[in-house]
């Protein structure tokens, strides 16, 4: 594997397309962290959850379908 190939592969978009379809932990800048299957995301890292599970101070506050969040508020997205 050359050079460039490493590049392209170790880009943080990458990262996230290894994230789809798979549940994720994403965490916010007020502290609140929601919990669900990553469908989708844009360049921006908006990010569209299904399945999702509100929590705060990692207690379940309330559970949600499909929820779209900004990616400007966005501090972490972990793979579960």
């Amino acid at each position: 594997m050359n050079y460039d190939t490493k590049v392209m592969e170790s880009r943080p978009l990458d990262g996230l397309n290894k994230a789809r379809d798979k549940r994720v932990l994403v965490e916010l800048k007020n502290n609140k962290q929601y919990v669900g299957l990553m469908r989708a995301f844009d360049i921006h890292i908006n990010v569209v959850l299904e399945d999702v599970e509100e929590r705060e101070n990692g207690e379940v506050k309330r559970k949600l379908g499909t929820v779209f969040l900004r990616g400007d508020t966005i501090v972490l997205i972990s793979i579960l």
